[in-house]
Parts: structure tokens; sequence; C-alpha cells
């Protein structure tokens, strides 16, 4: 089975390193030294990797004879893709590769459809279910476990419980609407305490006004 690990981004120096988008879960594995990758072009590849490191948070590769900037930037845009067992599974329990993720129904915990994940972005930050929707929309549901509650790989699919607005952009609005009037109600609050504590003050200037002595030392 041939997967998509990594696509190739701009040339970085003048010795042959590239950067690269990282598309699987096991960078150290995928794209270690010494590792044989079919090319998408087919006619870049097959590539090997030479060495690799981590610069500025960014996966660095050099491949064995790409030697110059110019050969390097020639390579850009193309995707690495390996070769992988299709019943290789993750070391870590709850980890899971890509194949494995793609073609799950997404649904809510009462079963309601949402969709099929058509693909998996591999964010800095997080992971991202790309699911399209049956009328040809696409979501983008982050692979979190607040919001992704259980991946059942036996019956294929993927049960999420998304906050307000992920699935549905009205109840974000309403979301909205809910948080602006309990700001509104605390302003209003706010404003008649300073409005109280206002009235109290002329009050008590009036009273000052009245008697001009009071608050005075006797002489």
């Amino acid at each position: 089975m041939q997967l998509v690990v990594a696509r190739i981004g701009r040339a970085h120096g003048i010795k042959g390193e590239v950067t690269v988008e990282v598309r699987t879960d096991e960078p150290e594995l995928r794209l270690g030294p010494g590792a044989v990758l079919h090319t998408d072009p087919a006619s870049a590849g097959p590539l090997t990797i030479e060495a690799g490191r981590v610069h500025s948070g960014r996966l660095l590769l050099r491949f064995e004879g790409v030697k110059d900037r110019n050969a390097a930037e020639a390579l850009r845009n193309t995707l690495l893709i390996a070769d992988v067992d299709p019943d290789e599974l993750p070391e870590e329990e709850d980890e899971y590769y890509d194949h494995q993720l793609v073609d799950l129904d997404v649904v809510l915990a009462d079963g309601t459809a949402i969709g099929v994940i058509s693909e998996i972005s591999h964010l800095p930050s997080q992971d991202l279910f790309i699911v399209e929707r049956p009328d040809g929309t696409e979501l983008m549901i982050p692979f979190v476990s607040e919001i992704v509650t259980e991946i059942d790989l036996e019956n294929q699919r993927a049960v999420i419980a998304p906050p307000p607005g992920l699935i549905d952009d009205s109840e974000a609005v309403v979301a909205s609407a809910r948080e602006e009037e309990a700001g509104a109600e605390a302003g209003e609050a706010e404003a008649g305490v300073e409005a109280e504590a206002g009235n109290r003050a002329a009050e008590q200037g009036s009273d000052e006004d009245e008697n001009p002595d009071a608050g005075k030392d006797a002489s």
C-alpha cells in the first residue's frame, strides 16, 4: 500500500536541502535517512533521503544526487510516497495511520450522519479531518479528544461531539447572540451601579451646600 507522507516545499540554502510539509505522524520512520520514496510526478523519483534536520520548526531534507539549489527547487510541490504494509498499526493505542481514517463515516453520538473523511491535514498545532458532506461541501474538524470522542474502526465510523458553530453556522450565531446579551446585561448592571454612586455623591454635595460649616472644626 502506498501513502503520501510529505510534500516538498521550497529550496533551503544552496546545498540541495528542501523544506517539506509532513503528512505522516511518524516522520522519523517514514522520512529518516536511507528511506527510499516514490514520487508524484513519478518522473521526479524515486528519491533516497540522505539527511534530515529540523530548522525553525520545519523539517529539512536532502536527497541523494540533489546537490544544489536549482536541483532542489526543481522538486518543489513533489509528493513523497512510502510503501506501507496495510496491516501495520501504530505503536500507540490511540494513534492511527491516515489510511485507517480516510473514508470513515463521521456521525454524532445519536447516529446523525455528518459526512465522510476525505483527507487528513497535518498542521503544526494539530491534525484536521477534512470531511465531505452529502451536499458536496467540506468541513474541517480538529482531531482532538474533546471533539472526536470515538474512532470505531470495526464499524468504520468516527463519533464527534462538535461545539456550537462547527457543523451549523446558525448555532454560532445563537451562541454569539447569547454572549452579546449577557454582555449587555452586565454593562447595564455596571451602569446602574455607577449611576447610583453618582446620585449619592450628588446628594452629599447638596447637603454640604446647605450646611457649609458641616465637617469643619469649631474655632
